[in-house]
């Protein structure tokens, strides 16, 4: 059993481990047995709801990869190293000019419609998330956007995908639910209905059925019991071992916590760092926490309006705030503060040399908004230029989670020594997306999960703003470096254009790292083979459980 682990008050976040779960001991049902136990329902909490994005092909939400990765198997396997291995595909080579990726398919494989795996399932698939008409963002990324030269079934288990630059990244994006398959029938004949699902809609290939949605409340799966093609780095073959997987949508935190020790729940995803002090204590749960690759929780100044085109007033905020002591008291040491824009257990991408390169220091921060020539005072004591005070809005989607408030607290709190106002502005669903896509903000804010330093790209590269560039970076040179990198198939060279970038968006105070999230994952004593992906998302292909009926 691998546990929840304290590193000087520090979750120990282990990065490339793949997490076992079992073990320990617990009322009720006996605890789980070391060998693997058929049929059952495992049942898992989860915070949001995938509902009206289902459609692996157009949604970006982790929670719809996250359920989804049941229902939709992919051509690899990204294992916990970061390395890339075999699953839909047996083996894969690509062209001298890394213009070509060929891949041999299983054979055999059935979507659980009956439907065929093939090549053109493959071309049917990867042609519909690159037709504009799919309004594909984030899967359309993956598969190169612009890059995307076709995929072409060269028969009926060799397919190839071309490009028109190489596009290095292709193998991690193709490891993503995001990336999955549907099946070609229901891509014929139901193509307006992908977003809302549903059974006989979400149809895939995975180990899993889609039974049944409840919007708002939870989501049924049933084992394929034809299933024989998971992926290399699964702990068993065949079909997976519970009869049914059922997701819960409790978005609070403690009552996420509460279902997990009361046993209404064997599983709890995203647990909040505030609760696992009280689930290490119970002797009934597993609580295990993995740092997320990617970008870490940060927050975007905007160079495209307001204060923040000022490059040394970018600069006095990123000075002017302490994030290691917020990060501390908010936490309680269980999240890492963030020195990066990449977390530390991004694959080949992260660059430890950040680490220590900017404090907190409340008197350089003056000096900049000095010679940035806010040098008065109004009678609040903010600092004013040409009558204008300084100021910076932060728009939210509804009111900030508590944590993120608390946050907001102390950066406020230490802004205003700096004679710096913060506004924190919390708006309504349509307002939020309103500001956020016509870029009206001063500050944005958030993470984005994915074991892939071209994570960078999209999120500082021009052609990518508003939305995910949401900084409005326009920097000609930074934007050939991240294009280099994408290209580039010497990973040694990749690595070092991602460090010289990382340290360009410290410098420049483009994105401001504040924290490294850890998806932290409790589990009861009851579920035995619970594994974590390399984001930290539960797998629970191979987990098993001792409730049986």
């Amino acid at each position: 059993m691998t546990s929840h682990h304290r590193k000087g008050g520090v979750l120990a976040i282990l990065a490339g481990a793949a997490l076992i779960l079992a073990g320990c001991s617990t009322a009720g049902a006996g605890p789980a047995t070391d060998n693997p136990v058929e049929g059952g329902t495992i049942t898992v909490a989860i915070d949001g709801d995938p509902s009206s994005q289902f459609d692996i092909h157009v949604t970006a939400a982790d929670i719809s990869a996250l359920v989804l990765r049941n229902v939709f198997d992919s051509l690899v396997v990204q294992d916990t190293d970061g390395s890339i291995q075999p699953w839909l595909a047996e083996s894969w080579e690509v062209s001298d000019d890394g213009l070509e990726y060929t891949f041999q398919l299983k054979e055999d494989v059935t979507f659980s419609d009956g439907e065929p795996f093939n090549a053109d399932a493959v071309k049917a698939n990867f042609d519909h998330i690159a037709d504009p008409e799919t309004a594909s963002q984030y899967a359309a990324a993956l598969l190169g956007g612009d890059a995307y030269a076709g995929t072409e079934a060269v028969d009926a288990d060799t397919v190839k995908v071309s490009f028109t630059r190489p596009f290095a990244p292709f193998l991690q994006g193709a490891s993503t639910a995001y990336l999955g398959f549907y099946s070609p029938k229901v891509l014929e004949e139901s193509p307006d209905k992908l977003i809302a699902g549903g059974p006989g809609i979400t149809v895939g290939t995975g180990p899993f059925i889609l039974e049944s949605v409840v919007a708002g409340q939870d989501i049924t799966l049933t084992k394929n019991p034809d299933y024989n093609w998971g992926p290399a780095n699964a702990t068993h073959s065949g079909a997976a071992h519970p009869d049914e997987l059922v997701y819960r949508i409790l978005p609070e935190n403690a009552v996420r916590a509460g279902a997990l020790t009361s046993g209404e729940v064997d599983v709890a995803s995203n647990v909040s760092p505030n609760d696992v002090p009280a689930l290490e204590v119970d002797g009934t749960v597993s609580v295990t926490g993995t740092g997320t690759p990617g970008l870490p929780y940060s927050i975007f100044l905007n160079h495209s309006k307001g204060v923040f085109q000022d490059k040394l007033v970018r600069q006095a905020f990123q000075q002017g705030i302490d994030i290691g002591s917020a990060v501390t008291a908010v936490y309680g040491g269980e999240y890492d503060r963030a020195w990066s824009v990449l977390g530390p257990t991004t694959p080949n991408a992260y660059d430890p040399t950040v680490e220590g390169s900017w404090e907190y220091d409340e008197d350089l921060a003056n000096q900049l908004l000095d010679d940035a020539g806010w040098t008065e005072r109004d009678t609040d004591d903010y600092r004013t230029k040409d009558g204008v005070r300084l100021s910076a809005e932060w728009p939210s989607y509804s009111a900030p989670r508590e944590d993120r408030k608390s946050l907001i607290d102390a950066f406020q709190a230490d802004l205003k020594k700096i004679g710096f106002e913060l506004n924190p502005n919390p708006l309504d669903g349509g307002a939020y997306i309103e500001s956020l896509y016509g870029g009206t903000y001063d500050i944005a804010d958030w993470s984005f999960v994915r074991p892939e330093g071209d994570i960078l790209r999209l999120h500082l590269y021009s052609g990518f703003a508003p939305v995910q560039n949401a900084s409005f970076v326009n920097d000609p040179e930074l934007d050939d470096l991240l294009v280099t990198a994408s290209e580039s198939t010497d990973p040694d060279e990749r690595k070092k254009i991602y460090s010289e970038v990382q340290h360009w968006a410290i410098e420049d105070a483009a994105i401001v790292p504040i924290y490294v999230p850890s998806h932290i994952i409790g589990v009861s004593s009851t579920i035995g083979g619970v594994r974590a992906d390399i984001t930290g998302w539960p797998l629970l292909y191979d987990a098993w459980t001792s409730r049986q009926p």
